[in-house]
């Protein structure tokens, strides 16, 4: 249990940063890809814009410097002209009517063709085509297309996207080894709680055997002098409470020694049958429909005895808690490489989700279920559940109407 403990605290812990680091990665380069997007779009609104000073005026030395009106607050008035561009001006029917190429040298009137159509085919004023961001003015019909190089850019922010997700999944990676170190610190208090829980379960298990041994020995002395009504109900009592210390000190001797209980191979099919076949009687007693069906030939790698105190735990809980004339079933299927083994009877009270969600909890028991009639200590189905994990399965309780009850023990064939 302590490991299942550990385990899961590497996972959430690490599926928890992992998020996180995702979630920032994931924010910082959309920021960044949108001030990218952002720039590159305020160099096209100045260069869109017809009244900007062109390079040829600026050649005259004694012509007046132009007005830097053009170009927003924030902007350097050189932008514009550092930047590298060409535009395109395309008629209503789609002709090509110029195209000017004198501000950039990586583009040709072929490539320019085929940005054009990329350009012409979307629905969107702006956008990115490759490395170039481009922009879409209709001015008197015809359609002027502006294409600003941001190659610069782009390499800039896919160098961050890069060394961000590297960032990201190396803070993963320290932080998995972190928690390797501290999770056993982190769960100590809890290993060591539940370390003196079960020594005490055990420890006091045994100490009781004793007394009730003397108890039980004093009883059968003193019946032979007479029977009385009230020894027997001693016995009764006595019967109970040994009951009660063998089934701690077993589930305790399961958690405990979960990956060393003894295993091997047998027919699990036969076992099942055997070990149904001990609960028809009381079942017809009821006038119970008792079926048990079972797929032939299925081996399980685990102890015999075990699975065997397993079934009859899923069994014995189903004949104490279904009404007469009510129904219960066996089932043994093989499902991909597990043995699924499910029990289903029929009830007289609606069971709850509550109960679902703790019937495996032990001295827990339903509400309906706590009456004399029924008898148990409410730890059954908690050994089934220990038996089920020492072999590296999983069960669970489920219901369809509320008024039946199914467990299903999935147990993987081979380890």
């Amino acid at each position: 249990m302590i490991n299942r403990l550990k385990r899961k605290f590497l996972i959430i812990g690490t599926v928890f940063m992992f998020i996180l680091m995702s979630v920032l990665v994931l924010i910082m380069n959309i920021v960044n890809y949108h001030e990218v997007a952002a720039d590159a779009d305020s160099v096209l609104d100045v260069l869109s814009n017809p009244g900007i000073p062109m390079l040829e005026d600026k050649k005259d030395m004694k012509a007046p410097k132009p007005d830097v009106d053009f170009v927003p607050r924030g902007m350097s008035p050189e932008v514009p002209y550092e930047s590298r561009f060409f535009t395109v001006e395309i008629s209503e029917d789609g002709e090509t009517l110029e195209s000017d190429l004198s501000r950039i040298i990586s583009v040709d009137e072929d490539s320019v063709e085929s940005y054009i159509k990329k350009a012409t085919s979307s629905s969107k004023t702006r956008g990115f085509i490759d490395s170039f961001r481009y922009l879409k003015v209709t001015e008197d019909g015809n359609t002027k297309i502006i294409f600003l190089d941001c190659g610069r850019k782009l390499d800039s922010f896919y160098s961050f996207l890069w060394i961000s997700v590297i960032v990201g999944f190396g803070g993963c990676v320290i932080v998995f080894i972190a928690f390797i170190f501290t999770a056993g610190r982190i769960v100590a208090p809890i290993a060591e709680s539940y370390e003196k829980q079960k020594r005490f379960i055990s420890d006091a298990g045994h100490e009781i055997k004793t007394p009730l041994t003397i108890i039980n020995a004093n009883v059968d002395l003193l019946e032979s002098e007479g029977e009385k009504e009230e020894l027997s109900d001693i016995r009764q009592q006595i019967t109970r409470l040994t009951e009660l210390t063998n089934n701690l000190i077993l589930l305790s001797k399961m958690e405990e020694s979960e990956h060393t209980i003894k295993k091997i191979d047998f027919p699990l099919s036969d076992l099942i049958t055997e070990t149904a076949a001990a609960f028809r009687a009381p079942a017809i007693n009821r006038n119970i429909a008792f079926s048990v069906e079972a797929e032939p030939d299925i081996s399980l790698y685990g102890s015999p005895d075990a699975i065997r105190r397993l079934i009859s735990v899923l069994l014995e809980n189903a004949v104490k808690y279904s009404p007469e004339a009510g129904e219960i079933s066996l089932r043994l299927k093989t499902q991909k490489k597990s043995a699924v083994i499910s029990v289903s009877n029929t009830s007289t009270e609606k069971i709850s989700p509550d109960d679902l969600h703790n019937i495996f909890d032990r001295f827990y028991r339903a509400d309906y279920s706590r009456n004399s009639e029924t008898g148990g200590h409410g730890i059954g189905l908690s050994i089934a559940k220990a038996i089920v994990e020492a072999h590296g399965g999983t069960i669970e309780a489920t219901t369809k109407t509320g008024l039946d009850f199914f467990i299903y023990a999935v147990l993987p064939i081979r380890q």
